[in-house]
């Protein structure tokens, strides 16, 4: 089985080209409509692209191709690049609780809604959520790479300001949490 399946979304025509072409495509091509997609089990795909000729609400990774006529050799290039752009895109994401963590832009992202992280903010939260129950001592020195004179406060002010951007964006005061163990994400 391709590690990279697209799912042909309401395009018969496109899906019956692709299928007489299918042994020398690098991808597998699964033909759904509104009634089989539900049934889809994306968990359980790493790889995938949803390609329609309209825009879809709520699919992730779908590609729209709706000016016709187009050459097919450009249809399967728009498909790889599609692919090897998810494939980068996965590298990238870090799914810290019910939020994605995009790395590269560094960006806390839930319900298509982006939060703008500092470079310190994305290694605090990286940081506590691998892991788990993490002291101030410790938060200075693996993330603030120790100062004698840092002052517990500093450590402290950038959780209560990181909470605070969080609690403002997606009304979620149980983000970072404290107890006796020290911080954590919930």
């Amino acid at each position: 089985m391709n590690s990279k399946i697209l799912i042909i979304y309401d395009y018969q025509i496109l899906f019956e080209i692709l299928n007489e072409i299918k042994e020398y495509l690098n991808f597998e091509i699964i033909k759904s409509n509104k009634n089989e997609f539900n049934s889809i089990k994306f968990d359980q795909i790493s790889n995938y692209l949803i390609i329609s000729s309209k825009k879809q609400k709520n699919f992730d990774n779908c590609l729209v191709i709706e000016k016709v006529p187009i050459k097919l050799e450009k249809v399967i290039e728009y498909i790889n690049i599609n692919f090897l752009k998810n494939k980068f895109s996965d590298q990238s994401d870090l799914k810290i609780g019910k939020y994605k963590l995009d790395l590269n832009s560094r960006k806390i992202i839930f319900n298509n809604i982006a939060l703008n992280l500092t470079e310190r903010e994305t290694n605090l939260i990286i940081f506590i959520y691998q892991k788990g129950n993490v002291s101030i001592k410790e938060l200075q020195k693996k993330v603030w790479d120790y100062s004698n004179d840092l002052e517990t406060h500093t450590v402290e002010t950038h959780i209560y300001r990181l909470r605070k951007k969080i609690k403002d964006t997606f009304d979620d005061e149980k983000f970072i949490l404290y107890d006796n163990n020290g911080y954590f994400i919930n």
